[in-house]
């Protein structure tokens, strides 16, 4: 039999670590297709495992590491209700003209106004108008959990 007909066993090659770039241009390499969550849904995520391995009495796992992760999560996360978690990722999604991973820093860091998300991410300058995004900034702001 001839190995000629077979398509490679193999993924092609990764680009370097370290040429990931997250500015006017993304260049996130092998992470371009990765779902993103946000700060407040890796919150969730972590928060319900947790709950489900304390339950089950699994609970062995908890280290220092996982402990500090939660800690940040909680400090940072901005959405706190799973319900308002669930109505930012809607409110995100609808935006297809923009990649998973600037919905995630959209999201996560819950800018004030269109220009200073622009700034921070600056991938999604020509992606969106400014009044798209206050909007959407606007909708999310009514949501943020104190």
């Amino acid at each position: 039999m001839s190995d000629q007909n077979h398509a490679p066993t193999s993924r092609s090659k990764p680009p370097p670590p370290g040429e990931e770039e997250a500015g006017a241009v993304l260049k996130l390499g092998e992470f371009e297709d990765v779902d993103t969550l946000t700060l407040s849904e890796a919150s969730l995520v972590i928060n319900a495992l947790m709950a489900k391995r304390r339950k089950d009495r699994k609970d062995r796992n908890e280290t220092d590491v996982l402990n500090q992760t939660l800690a940040y999560l909680d400090s940072f996360s901005r959405f706190k209700q799973k319900e308002n978690v669930e109505a930012v990722e809607r409110l995100l999604s609808a935006h297809k003209e923009l990649t998973k991973f600037e919905r995630a820093h959209i999201g996560s860091l819950c800018c004030d106004n269109a220009d200073e998300c622009k700034t921070l991410i600056p991938s999604i300058a020509d992606k969106i108008s400014d009044e798209d995004l206050q909007e959407l900034l606007d909708e999310m702001g009514k949501l943020i959990s104190t």
